[in-house]
């Protein structure tokens, strides 16, 4: 089986990693952009010891380590933005083995093989970035969700991590009132809302309002990621596990310039 082959089918969900790593598209859309370079020009990179999907993640992280290194010494002295800031006071590997083993849902050995360090390790960074983002952010957070039980788990989650649920909405209508009724910072939206309409439709609508980050919540991931138009830069696949919605929470709110910790 050629490399391109071997490569294709593991892309979206590379490409919806990278974006959850940088909190950026563009940047993350770029970072997969030069993996493949890499490994068009040295195949042997793609170690073959190792399942092609964490083969292909440890290349992706040696790509973008060697990217960020060449790139620190031209950031130092500039003015940082606020999501600059945060990165600067989280360690880089925590974030990574944090996404790693919730969003990606790669068990703890494939991380430490990933990232090239010990299990034990692996463990102590994905506590260590929980503690890291969660004090950092808080926000009150809108869930539209038309299934009672999955709304009821999701602001469950959400006030663990000690955000405040400003509501729940089950259509395109509720959506845009409980939106207008406060300032939420950021929104969960499911793809099929109760009265048949999108949830994309009723989140291109709230942010005509109001730019706010947003996760959205499917069970066929790759109708989103096809690289035909302008894709989400969060996405949460059902079944979910409760631990990847705390980590793309946290994410999405790390890289969000509006998001506080609480005074």
């Amino acid at each position: 089986m050629s490399i391109a082959v071997q490569v294709a089918q593991h892309l979206p969900y590379l490409r919806r990693f990278a974006r959850a790593l940088t909190g950026s598209q563009t940047e993350g859309d770029d970072q997969v952009v030069r993996l493949l370079e890499a490994l068009l020009a040295d195949s042997s990179l793609l170690a073959t010891e190792l399942p092609t999907k964490p083969a292909l993640y440890r290349v992706f992280m040696r790509t973008r380590h060697d990217a960020l290194r060449r790139a620190k010494g031209r950031e130092e002295g500039g003015k940082l933005s606020l999501a600059d800031d945060r990165l600067s006071r989280l360690t880089p590997l925590s974030r990574e083995a944090f996404l790693l083993t919730t969003v990606e849902e790669f068990s703890v050995e494939d991380a430490a093989r990933i990232l090239e360090c010990s299990e034990a390790k692996v463990r102590e960074l994905v506590e260590r970035a929980g503690r890291e983002i969660t004090r950092q952010v808080a926000t009150e957070v809108l869930i539209i969700e038309d299934e009672p039980m999955i709304a009821i788990d999701i602001e469950a989650i959400v006030q663990s991590l000690g955000h405040r649920v400003h509501g729940i909405a089950r259509t395109h209508g509720e959506s845009i009132a409980l939106f207008k009724s406060g300032s939420p910072g950021l929104v969960l939206a499911d793809i099929q809302l109760a009265d048949g309409s999108s949830g994309l439709e009723a989140v291109n609508d709230l942010l005509r309002l109001r730019e706010v980050p947003v996760i959205f919540i499917t069970s066929f991931p790759e109708r989103l990621l096809t690289g035909e138009r302008p894709e989400p830069t969060f996405l949460l696949t059902k079944p979910y596990q409760p631990d990847t919605v705390r980590a793309t929470i946290s994410q999405a709110l790390f890289f969000d310039e509006r998001s506080h910790a609480p005074s």
